[in-house]
């Protein structure tokens, strides 16, 4: 992290030659902005701050599984009701932590940053993508390096029990399986919250930047500029009453609801998340403002910006049920790969390849359609917002993630405690 920010700074204040005297804006010829110097300062600055951010977030989530882990295991003597309630409210506050970890440094650094920049937003916002940039360098390395480790100890843990000593999964007399359990914290906890975090971070500096150098027809207000981040801060919200519904309205009493459950928390979060974005847009945005459009201006009503962000909303939600639809075994695909493996090893590979490309087919045109349509309304801004509205409802998203590492540890505890608890969890 500090070589990456040391490359920032040289690579930023290089490009004016470390200039102290103010430069011509890039994106409107007849303002000055601040000089080089400053720019490389705050960007290195806010990178530092997402990178340390990210890596926050990932120690916290794990953090929080080492302790679900094991009460999950102790609330599976009660049923499957309590063990479910408690892995899925770990599970968001994960997602709390990771989101609200993310919006506040985000909206603290941009109010610091303002003394200086004052009422250039271009300048200031150009310096804040450092944020997103950070999050994510560290989340590449959180991301890739906790997979390999996670995949290396499963396989490892399954080779040595399951085919050299033909013993069950999580067996006690396997120490391999502390290395597994790890892998699964390690990998899906720390790993995918740096890489959410990271996507989560990069849209909103990027939906920032290009509402400064666009939406003029904002006058610069400051409620109006930092739409992104309300947006953001709404699905926090939102996703709090998601998790009500999901362990005090209703009650799992069989294993088999537990998946009907997870997909109703994203369908309940984004309908919730559609009515709390139209209520901000109206109250956040004026009426009608101007963009510009490579150039020409543009017109846009604050109705269109919420049906952007509306659109990658919902785009998010049908991504999420092709998603689970081409991966749970309750469906025909997953199925369908599982009786290839009857004639050999090279049919199963070539049907579940074949079968993958099949699968990213309605997520493309999702997306494809999406862009096209928050294009329509409101230019580049309304793409990013729409790239924003898919991430709002990320905490619920994160408390689904999290659930599975969370459930499947404590299924391995159960076990390899010896006793009859993982049938009830391990889902």
């Amino acid at each position: 992290m500090v070589a990456f920010a040391i490359l920032i700074f040289l690579f930023l204040g290089s490009v004016e030659g470390f200039s102290t005297s103010p430069q011509p804006c890039t994106y409107d010829k007849t303002k000055t902005c601040k000089p080089a110097l400053a720019t490389a300062i705050f960007s290195t600055v806010s990178f530092l701050l997402g990178g340390v951010t990210s890596l926050v977030s990932g120690f916290l989530g794990m953090k929080i599984a080492t302790y679900a882990n094991a009460r999950t295991t102790l609330e599976a003597r009660k049923g499957v009701g309590k063990a479910f309630s408690t892995a899925f409210r770990y599970g968001a506050a994960m997602g709390f932590v990771l989101a609200a970890n993310g919006l506040l440094v985000l909206y603290i650094a941009i109010n610091l940053f303002k003394i200086y920049y004052g009422d250039d937003w271009g300048g200031l916002f150009e310096a804040i993508t450092g944020y997103g940039l950070g999050g994510s360098s560290m989340a590449l390395f959180g991301r890739v390096g906790g997979g390999i480790y996670t995949k290396a100890a499963d396989v490892g843990a399954d080779l040595v029990g399951k085919v050299e000593r033909n013993i069950p999964e999580d067996d006690p007399r396997n120490p391999a399986v502390i290395a597994d359990n790890v892998g699964d914290n390690v990998g899906d906890i720390a790993g995918m919250g740096s890489d959410l975090f990271g996507s989560y971070a990069e849209s909103s500096c990027a939906a920032l930047v290009v509402a400064s150098i666009s939406s003029f027809g904002l006058n610069h207000e400051f409620t109006a500029m930092l739409y992104p981040l309300i947006v953001s801060s709404v699905g926090i919200l939102v996703c709090l009453l998601t998790t009500l519904f999901a362990t005090d309205f209703f009650e799992i009493k069989a294993v088999k609801e537990i998946e009907p459950a997870l997909k109703k928390q994203l369908v309940i979060s984004t309908v919730l998340m559609t009515i709390g974005v139209a209520v901000v847009s109206f109250v956040a945005l004026p009426t009608s403002f101007t963009i510009f459009n490579f150039g020409v201006q543009k017109d846009v009503k604050s109705w269109q910006l919420f049906l952007c962000v509306a659109v990658g909303l919902w785009a998010g939600l049908i991504i999420g049920f092709v998603t689970e639809y081409y991966t749970s075994n309750a469906y025909s695909p997953v199925q369908d790969v599982a009786d290839s493996c009857r004639t050999g090893a090279a049919t199963n590979v070539i049907f579940g390849l074949a079968l993958r490309y099949k699968s990213v087919i309605i997520p493309i045109f999702a997306i494809a359609i999406s862009i096209f349509v928050s294009f329509t309304f409101a230019a580049m801004y309304g793409i990013a917002v729409a790239a924003l509205g898919m991430l709002s409802t990320i905490a619920t998203g994160l408390a689904i993630d999290a659930y599975g590492p969370i459930s499947d540890n404590a299924g391995g505890i159960g076990m390899s405690a010896e006793e009859s608890l993982s049938p009830l969890i391990c889902v």
